[in-house]
């Protein structure tokens, strides 16, 4: 496996969507966004001054909401604090190999977006939007003809995949789909020649342990915080 640089871990968001993700993008200056239905993630430069907030707010228009990362400045005192979430980033190691037992694992397109959708609303994995299939892979699995769990792709900075959207139905849990799925996408994203990693609310300490036992490692300390414009 190719090594990846960390340091663009800090800034997921940004390196995604003026790179990977430029193509689902919305800039203006050192500001971005994802379309509307992609994606409610935004960023500005770690530096960012009173002109970069005002070209995210014109992206956004009034009452616009901007779901931030661990953006080291803050944005004007007019714009309304929605949520703050702390967290954790959890990486694959180097050199680790990626294996998968990927019997009952589908790949899921626009055509499933109505139950992926269903299943994000009765699970609550993360922000999920009509078109938020359109960041990368979307794995599920299904039973009986219901998908009853998904993960999939997110944010791309170079070298790296987030793996995100991990979801199981109440009833289906404990049967081993987010071993089974996650592992897949690791294998994926190995076979790409590049690295996984993920988010998780530092209060999911099951997610936590799961993944430690997959593999991944935590790197760093993140807050999620959410913002509306003026």
């Amino acid at each position: 496996m190719t090594s990846a640089d960390t340091a663009v871990l800090d800034d997921p968001v940004g390196r995604s969507l003026r790179g990977h993700h430029a193509g689902l993008a919305r800039q203006l200056g050192r500001a971005a966004t994802y379309l509307p239905d992609v994606a409610t993630f935004a960023a500005v430069s770690p530096a960012a001054d009173s002109a970069d907030w005002a070209d995210l707010a014109r992206l956004l228009g009034p009452g616009g909401f901007a779901d931030m990362f661990s953006c080291p400045s803050a944005p004007p005192p007019d714009w309304e604090p929605a949520f703050v979430l702390e967290g954790r980033q959890m990486i694959w190691p180097r050199d680790r190999p990626g294996q998968a037992n990927t019997d009952g694992v589908v790949e899921l397109g626009a055509a499933d977006v109505p139950e992926m959708l269903d299943l994000v609303a009765r699970t609550q994995p993360g922000p999920f939007w009509a078109r938020t299939h359109e960041l990368g892979t979307y794995l599920g699995i299904r039973t009986d003809g219901r998908l009853m769990a998904m993960a999939g792709e997110r944010f791309r900075p170079p070298g790296w995949t987030e793996i995100s959207a991990v979801c199981t139905a109440p009833e289906a849990r404990g049967r081993g789909h987010a071993v089974r799925l996650v592992s897949a996408l690791v294998a994926r994203v190995v076979a790409r020649n590049e690295r996984p990693f993920l988010h998780v609310a530092e209060t999911n300490t099951a997610a936590i342990a799961l993944y430690e036992r997959l593999g991944f490692e935590s790197r760093t300390h993140v807050t999620f915080r959410g913002f509306r414009t003026p």
